[in-house]
């Protein structure tokens, strides 16, 4: 029971069809996100599902963000408009954008499917020329992905790494590649998947806790702060990191996992072109606020002077339509796409994107928001508790 997929959807308070299902739907069949989730449960090993299924700690985090979205209410619109008229083209720092809604950076896709990263980028470039970010842990280099959609946008995202000349390495690989937006990740602090450990030790062979899926029974004893399972390669960034890094990047530079409105402001006057309000889909640091109930003290500290990105937790539209309504610019969406291309390859990714992005349109026009600057506070209701 502990590793069906049952246990997933209760733990996330998601949808999913249960034992009335007799048979796997087809692509042409799926209706929404939730349906591709099952499937993809069935298509990988449960290492690479649990990676991308579970959070930091109690997870308490991870379902707080989908709670969220019940807490806000979309005012529907009488008369409503068709979805004929709804226009949600927008850009962003140069890019031209069909729909306010991007790829997230996610780690190693190639485990998930045989497409891999060139499957999701091409599948993205599909899907309205959607914008994607590609992980500084990908299976696929950046110089292999970015040829795969000529006409596709694609941005990079990186850990910050003490080393500065190491991090002018990196920038280098990207920017040669083609890849000049760059998205610093600053909210993945502390984060440690307990259900990965107990999959490794329930395996059949024990392992000590901390040395990584490697580590056999006889190993040296972890150390230090390792002994309490903290990352040595967190918990030092610095304003300062970020001033030596807007240096060496020649494009965007855009800071992921601002959730204090004075980072916020600290990040603009850091030279930051926009930020990404992110917890890391409940895989930062556990007990923390959803992303959406910060939304709007951030947006008001932002003040208009540079765009705001959002993720975690979105699974629907109409997510997406209650984010922008707070005052996102564009969503981010990581987990979705990842049951997209596991169950069904870089096809699946380009209609689990295209599937949201008709959601979000018919919630625009059941709001009578025409255009993208109609979605606004006035469209929703939030009762955060």
């Amino acid at each position: 029971m502990a590793a069906s997929p049952v246990a997933a959807a209760i733990a996330q308070i998601d949808p999913r069809p249960l034992s009335e299902h007799r048979r796997v739907l087809s692509l042409a069949e799926i209706q929404t996100s939730f349906d591709f989730e099952p499937i993809f449960f069935g298509n990988v090993p449960l290492s690479v599902y649990d990676y991308t299924a579970h959070g930091d700690g109690s997870e308490f985090t991870l379902r707080r963000n989908r709670l969220a979205y019940d807490w806000v209410d979309i005012m529907s619109a009488h008369p409503a408009i068709p979805t004929s008229q709804v226009d949600l083209s927008s850009e962003l720092l140069g890019v031209k954008m069909k729909f306010p809604i991007i790829v997230a950076p996610t780690a190693a896709m190639v485990p998930l499917n045989p497409d891999g990263e060139i499957g999701m980028f091409k599948a993205a470039t599909a899907a309205s020329n959607t914008l994607m970010i590609l992980s500084i842990n990908t299976s696929t280099p950046a110089a292999q992905v970015r040829p795969a959609a000529p006409d596709g946008t694609l941005w990079g995202q990186f850990y910050p790494v003490e080393n500065r000349a190491t991090t002018q390495r990196a920038m280098d690989t990207y920017q040669n590649a083609g890849v000049n937006g760059i998205i610093v990740t600053v909210d993945q602090q502390a984060s440690y998947y307990e259900r990965t450990q107990q999959d490794r030790n329930f395996g059949g062979r024990a392992r000590t806790a901390g040395l990584g899926a490697n580590a056999r029974s006889g190993d040296a004893t972890p150390t230090g702060a390792a002994r309490y399972r903290l990352n040595g390669g967190r918990l030092w960034y610095t304003w300062q990191y970020i001033d030596d890094m807007r240096k060496m990047v020649k494009g965007p530079l855009v800071i992921k996992g601002i959730l204090e409105p004075d980072d916020a402001r600290l990040a603009i006057e850091h030279g930051a072109d926009a930020i990404i309000v992110s917890n890391h889909g409940g895989r930062s640091m556990d007990y923390g606020p959803s992303t959406l109930e910060v939304l709007p003290e951030i947006v008001a500290a932002v003040n208009g002077r540079i765009p705001i990105l959002f993720d975690s937790g979105i699974r629907r539209g109409a997510d997406i339509f209650k984010a922008l309504a707070l005052g996102a610019n564009a969503v981010m969406i990581g987990r979705t796409t990842r049951w997209g291309l596991a169950a069904f390859g870089a096809a699946g990714a380009q209609r689990l994107i295209e599937i949201l992005q008709q959601e979000l349109v018919q919630a625009a026009a059941a709001a009578g928001c025409a255009k993208l600057s109609d979605i606004n506070r006035t469209t929703v209701k939030a009762h955060f508790v």
